[in-house]
């Protein structure tokens, strides 16, 4: 919850990409895998990269603009074998800024992907797994996946190394108790994962949000960063839960997020990096 709140807080104003407060909540991360000990998977844990957003202005008139300041934030803590194979657990930290003078503050979108991301990252630190776990803080989601896709152009491990991409986007709020799992239609071989760590949670982990339909918005199979993983042919599980009426608002806001609910998550996310470090090959 101190992450989310720091990240959700008025300093960072919103953290959309290239301003102000998005560099600030790139130090952040930065400062957080420092203080943890993951080594960066790339120079100063910064990847940069820029792109240009292509869509329309208020009149409709189509328009671009170019984003020369954008970066990821990459760490990875090696393995206890020879394997050169790696998981990548993968969160972007980026949001909408401010827009006609309302912050977005992005709490549950997605500070608290971050925040269990760190808290994974802390606990691998500490007790490595048998694969290389590469920590992802993506920028520019919110701007058509670019950060994943800036990444697999310059990935820090190969992407026939790359197992799994395990992709925390939105994990901090559901007043039913129920987080969505959506990966594993692709890869049914990844269901028995999630069924062993569902034995070990209260969390609901619900299936789904991952077959193609008619409907766009119920297929999130390529909404998020592990949509680039998975076009680039890269196994996914991602973890998120059902849109609330505060997605994508000014009201996104920390002290709406039930802290037991989301220790509950953050607890069992850990568990499914660690149960998947065991089982996938």
């Amino acid at each position: 919850m101190r992450v989310v709140r720091t990240l959700s807080s008025p300093a960072f104003e919103g953290r959309r990409t290239s301003t102000g407060g998005g560099l600030a909540a790139r130090r952040f991360i930065r400062d957080a895998f420092t203080t943890i000990g993951v080594a960066p998977a790339v120079a100063n844990y910064l990847q940069p990269f820029s792109f240009v957003s292509r869509g329309r202005d208020r009149g409709g008139r189509r328009s671009q603009t170019e984003f020369k300041d954008a970066a990821n934030v990459i760490a990875m803590e090696r393995g206890t074998t020879a394997d050169e194979r790696a998981i990548i657990v993968s969160a972007h930290y980026d949001h909408l800024g401010i827009r006609n003078g309302a912050m977005y503050p992005g709490a549950d979108d997605n500070a608290s992907g971050v925040a269990a991301l760190l808290a994974v990252a802390r606990y691998v630190h500490a007790h490595p797994l048998t694969h290389r776990i590469v920590f992802a803080a993506f920028d520019a989601e919110e701007l058509d996946l670019e950060g994943a896709k800036a990444f697999l152009r310059a990935p820090p491990v190969p992407v026939s190394a790359m197992v799994l991409d395990i992709n925390f986007d939105m994990v901090s709020r559901n007043a039913r108790n129920e987080i969505y799992a959506a990966g594993t239609y692709q890869t049914p071989a990844l269901k028995p994962i999630v069924d062993a760590v569902q034995q070990r949670t209260n969390v609901v982990i619900r299936f789904g949000h991952d077959r193609p339909t008619s409907r766009s918005r119920d297929d999130w199979t390529l909404q998020s960063d592990h949509g680039v993983f998975h076009q680039a042919g890269v196994p996914f599980l991602y973890f998120g839960v059902e849109d609330h009426p505060d997605y994508h608002q000014p009201t996104d806001t920390a002290d709406k997020i039930d802290p037991r609910f989301f220790g509950n998550v953050a607890d069992m996310l850990l568990d499914v990096v660690i149960t998947a470090d065991a089982r996938v090959h």
